[in-house]
């Protein structure tokens, strides 16, 4: 029997399923009797410092979980469960942490995107039991902003490079705990998940550890699900955002199964966009709540899920906030949430102010559960101008002339998938975004969507260049050479695609097999 210290925030469900997946039972803390009493204790953590430390002590953890780690009892902390180990972290000053590590958690302070998303290797320091099995040169998933930095070098069992080089993960006697996720890291983080479980075995030092590590570019498979004319939830794609073909919805398979598919083929990331209209509430929409927990019993990367993530009132006037949305789907499986036109509308009345509310679904939900939590899914459309000075937006200069021979655009934000623009352009929105606090942008693009013609890199280099937080680009992909064009010409981190993966028309091992020896990326 595994116990599971679940304090409330985040996707605890994929650690349940990936412990299950491998033959064991899990129980979860209920009071600090259930810490002392367990015989393996697995804290996976995710969200703010401070808020961690403060349920641990309203809910009398704290002081158990002390005693337990003091005995040298088998414990294995994930993401936030490793930097509570620590003394105090530059995210919440004057917090104490559990100081069971000297040393203290700091925000990466570089000239690279922050979060620091995705796939990154590990440099061995030490041998360790939970390097079994494994090759030395894999990659692991990580999603954070704050690393831990020991007093002394003796606890620290890896090393991972982004801008400077950070313990990964540490060791002390029984005591394990990794910055990256097991459970969102494939094969090669069942297979540490599995080490950790298992009593015993020799301490090894894996072949091929690299001395650096280098950041993968992250290949994303997009879901666009819905409902049909019958009700059943598929997955669809658009051309230009119209889903439909001879009059019915496109159904191009079932949302479970083609992600586990994905996930089978290679796949880094897989993201859910709800695109079913919802008339009343979005809890009650059970189907798709139940795709994101059966998917996350098979696929082990991160999944994101978008669509609805705002404040409602229901038919009996109760009222939930967008933070009780985000909450519900993130305890169903997913790890990061997707804002598509409520971001545009926060944004919109940010700039009539100029002032943030600490109210905004975007501030709220990277309050309680990180900014690396919420990405904002952008819909913008090209409008071609004469000169920059013929609006206040964002413009710029385009190697694709428009149909007047417009040598200018700006990229003009919708809302209600692609059907209303609005008076905001993109990098407007995305800067905005990133200072209410989100952590990434999934930048799409209308004019290239079904087009098969490649990314629109004069888009990205815009975005990209206007923020400090990880870019994805999507729309128009239609060729393992698009990604590899993507990657080259601008700094996005990730590139996404959904038709093309779907029809099987180009698969993600080919995308992959591709960009191997051109473009880091996992193998």
């Amino acid at each position: 029997m595994i116990t599971l210290l679940d304090y409330g925030a985040g996707n605890v469900r994929s650690v349940v399923n990936a412990i299950e997946s491998l033959g064991e039972q899990v129980r979860t803390v209920t009071d600090g009797e259930d810490i002392l009493s367990a015989d393996k204790l697995v804290f996976p953590g995710v969200g703010a410092f401070g808020n961690m430390m403060k349920i641990l002590n309203e809910k009398n953890y704290a002081e158990p979980l002390r005693a337990y780690l003091n005995a040298d009892r088998p414990f294995l902390g994930i993401c936030l469960g490793l930097q509570a180990l620590f003394e105090e972290s530059e995210e919440a000053p004057g917090v104490r942490g559990l100081g069971f590590i000297p040393g203290s958690v700091r925000r990466f302070d570089i000239d690279l995107s922050v979060p620091h998303i995705g796939w990154n290797g590990l440099s061995v320091r030490q041998p360790s039991r939970i390097f079994n099995g494994l090759r030395g040169d894999e990659k692991f998933y990580f999603v954070h902003s704050y690393y831990v930095a020991p007093a002394d070098d003796s606890a620290v069992l890896t090393t991972t490079d982004y801008g400077c080089t950070f313990a990964s993960s540490i060791q002390k006697g029984n005591v394990i705990a990794t910055q990256f996720h097991p459970e969102k890291s494939g094969r090669a983080g069942l297979q540490v998940l599995k080490n950790f479980l298992e009593s015993g075995g020799d301490a090894v030092r894996p072949p091929h550890s690299p001395e650096k590590t280098v950041l993968a570019k992250r290949i994303i498979a997009c879901l666009d699900v819905r409902s049909d004319d019958r009700g059943d939830l598929v997955v669809t794609k658009g051309d230009q955002y119209d889903v439909r073909e001879s009059g019915d919805v496109r159904n191009l398979g079932k949302p479970v199964d083609l992600a586990r598919r994905y996930y089978e083929e290679g796949a880094d990331e897989v993201t859910f966009l709800n695109i079913t209209g919802f008339r009343d509430f979005p809890l009650e929409d059970m189907p798709m709540i139940s795709v994101l927990r059966q998917t996350s019993r098979n696929v082990f990367v991160p999944l994101t899920i978008g669509g609805g993530i705002r404040d409602y009132t229901d038919k009996d006037g109760r009222k939930y906030s967008a933070l009780d949305v985000a909450a519900e789907y993130f305890r169903s499986g997913a790890d990061k949430v997707s804002i598509g036109s409520d971001a545009v509308l926060i944004v919109e009345e940010y700039l009539k102010t100029g002032q943030m509310t600490g109210r905004s679904a975007i501030e709220e939900i990277a309050r309680v559960y990180g900014n690396q939590a919420v990405v904002i899914s952008v819909d913008p459309r090209r409008v071609y101008v004469s000169t920059p000075e013929d609006v206040k937006h964002n413009v710029i200069e385009t190697a694709t002339p428009g149909p007047g021979g417009e040598k200018y655009c700006w990229y003009q934000c919708t809302i209600r998938g692609g059907r209303e623009g609005r008076d905001l352009d993109a990098v407007t929105l995305a800067r905005v975004c990133e200072k209410l606090g989100a952590g990434e942008i999934l930048l799409n693009c209308i004019d290239k969507d079904g087009t098969n013609s490649g990314f629109d890199l004069e888009l990205i280099n815009a975005v990209r260049g206007a923020v400090t937080i990880p870019v994805i680009a999507s729309s128009g992909a239609g060729c393992a050479e698009h990604f590899h064009e993507v990657f080259s010409r601008t700094d996005a981190e990730s590139a996404l695609a959904a038709g093309i993966f779907h029809r099987q028309e180009v698969p993600i091992r080919d995308v992959k097999n591709y960009l191997k020896d051109r473009v880091e990326i996992r193998v």
